[in-house]
């Protein structure tokens, strides 16, 4: 292939994905009125892009649940239910500290070489973090999935997984802001070193606290997004 068309075709993959990344950040923040149909042609002349990146950004954010989509094929931005998001948090911090307190049972050990994986990799992280733009959610996933790994029960990874797809849209909101990437991995390589070192109650107790943390934040951030959509809504509404 010629090296122009690689280019060309790496500057297109790159516009994309820097849509993708843009319009989402705009919707977890809240700067689109509630019910309201996006429109492509304003978001593309705001990020300075053709219509088809807006289009396949529409497209991934449905998939994401951030957007719904209207029965003529426009998109609007998906209402969060704060009362369905905290029974979904309870239920997932019941499965991660059940994997961690298997380790209390007699028989029972946290996979050792992948706790050292893990902290090798969140180390990493630690010295060079993901910009704030959302990208986190993924690295985070993996690192509660390869927790619940570690204590030997497959049944249990599966099922955290299909919790994870459920509240992904909302997790979003926890790593908006540098502060939280850095909180949240330092957090990450507590737990870890607590169980690499034994002292189980002590890596629950963390992983509590971690998991309450973060459902904090989430509820306050999606709050204050639900909120400004309003205004932005009732505002668009006095201007109609």
């Amino acid at each position: 292939m010629p090296a122009k068309v690689k280019r060309t075709r790496a500057n297109s993959q790159l516009l994309r994905e820097q849509a993708y990344l843009s319009i989402r950040r705009m919707v977890m923040l809240g700067e689109f009125p509630t019910g309201q149909r996006l429109g492509e042609e304003q978001l593309a002349d705001q990020l300075s892009v053709s219509r088809t990146p807006i289009r396949e950004a529409f497209v991934r954010l449905h998939a994401d649940r951030l957007l719904h989509r209207f029965a003529d094929g426009g998109y609007y931005v998906a209402e969060i239910d704060l009362l369905d998001l905290r029974d979904l948090y309870e239920l997932r911090l019941t499965l991660e500290l059940r994997a961690v307190n298997r380790a209390s049972e007699d028989g029972i050990e946290h996979d050792r070489e992948v706790l050292l994986a893990l902290r090798e990799e969140w180390q990493e992280i630690q010295a060079d973090p993901p910009p704030p733009d959302g990208s986190f959610i993924a690295l985070d996933e993996v690192f509660h999935t390869e927790l619940a790994r570690a204590s030997g029960n497959l049944a249990l990874v599966e099922t955290l997984e299909s919790i994870n797809v459920r509240i992904r849209q909302v997790r979003l909101y926890d790593f908006l802001t540098e502060d939280r990437i850095v909180t949240s991995t330092s957090e990450h390589l507590a737990i870890v070193a607590a169980l690499l070192e034994g002292d189980v109650p002590l890596a629950a107790a963390r992983l509590a606290d971690h998991i309450g943390a973060s459902l904090t934040v989430v509820e306050q951030r999606a709050a204050d997004a639900m909120r400004q959509r309003a205004v932005r809504a009732r505002r668009a509404g006095g201007n109609g």
